[in-house]
């Protein structure tokens, strides 16, 4: 577990502070296998706000075992899967406690290469679980504080040199206009993209890393429409997931666009392909 590299990582999401989290990592997994009956693998590579490492229980369930420094967004996240349950269609929760979960590991478990029918398919199955009584999360204030969060990352000059404060305002007024009229709303998964989705064999797509709010069933489609970036055409993509859900072409890429430069961000973050960051905020600056 090299924890110079974990802590380069969480660094972007929680600050400098994070290092000495970070060092008390290898000593917290290994108490909760003991206490837990776990045999420890190897961690993930990936994660911008946790650490998961591979593990099997003493009967010898795959598993993985999740830590983050935010341990009030996890004990959040907990109880997001288990309302997510009833669909089927997300990890199964083994074991919790204050920073750290350990959930069923998924089999195969590697990254979806869903088609549009397939994430339209899982999003049906996400959304008719009914909201949970008492839940307060809304897309508003998801959407909020991600512009937020994010919008402090635009002086940096690897972003400024791509991102513009036109393009930015764009989306954020875009989302603003689709929070005001929204007129359906369902139990999102809230981080429905494709990293968060893994092949589950006979169980189909199965997902992970939920941060579930009530809103338009269209943002669960926007991530997997813009990652075609790149590779393909958002456009079609877009068209192609709206017909297999039923929903509304045009706020679904209106979604799509407000979506554009978050993805684009997290290129130029961690090096992803020119190419896609360049369709990406061509396609969010489209239409104005």
């Amino acid at each position: 577990m090299n924890v110079d590299d974990m802590t380069a990582r969480l660094s972007l999401r929680f600050g400098d502070g994070v290092a000495g989290w970070c060092a008390g990592v290898p000593g917290r997994a290994s108490a909760l296998a003991g206490r837990w009956g776990l045999v420890l693998g190897e961690p993930y590579g990936d994660g911008a706000s946790s650490v998961a490492i591979r593990a099997a229980t003493a009967d010898g369930v795959a598993a993985v075992l999740k830590l983050t420094p935010d341990e009030a967004f996890l004990g959040e996240q907990v109880e997001m899967l288990r309302s997510l349950a009833p669909s089927g269609r997300v990890v199964r929760v083994l074991a919790a406690e204050a920073g750290a979960v350990l959930v069923e590991a998924v089999v195969p478990g590697t990254e979806a290469d869903a088609s549009p029918a397939e994430w339209a398919e899982l999003m049906a199955a996400l959304h008719a679980v009914p909201p949970p009584p008492g839940l307060k999360r809304t897309l508003r204030g998801r959407m909020e504080e991600a512009f937020a969060r994010i919008s402090r990352r635009l002086s940096e000059p690897a972003i400024a040199a791509h991102v513009d404060r036109d393009v930015w305002g764009l989306a954020v007024r875009r989302c603003e206009r689709l929070l005001d009229s929204t007129s359906t709303e369902v139990l999102l998964h809230g981080d429905l993209h494709p990293g968060n989705v893994l092949d589950g064999g006979a169980r189909g797509l199965i997902a992970i890393d939920p941060k579930t709010c009530v809103g338009d069933p269209c943002f669960d489609a926007m991530d997997y429409v813009v990652d075609v970036a790149g590779k393909g055409s958002i456009e079609e993509r877009c068209t192609q997931v709206a017909t297999a859900y039923g929903l509304d072409p045009d706020r679904l890429r209106t979604w799509s666009q407000v979506d554009a430069p978050l993805l684009a961000i997290g290129h130029l973050t961690w090096g992803g392909p020119v190419r896609a960051v360049e369709e990406l905020l061509a396609f969010a600056a489209s239409g104005q």
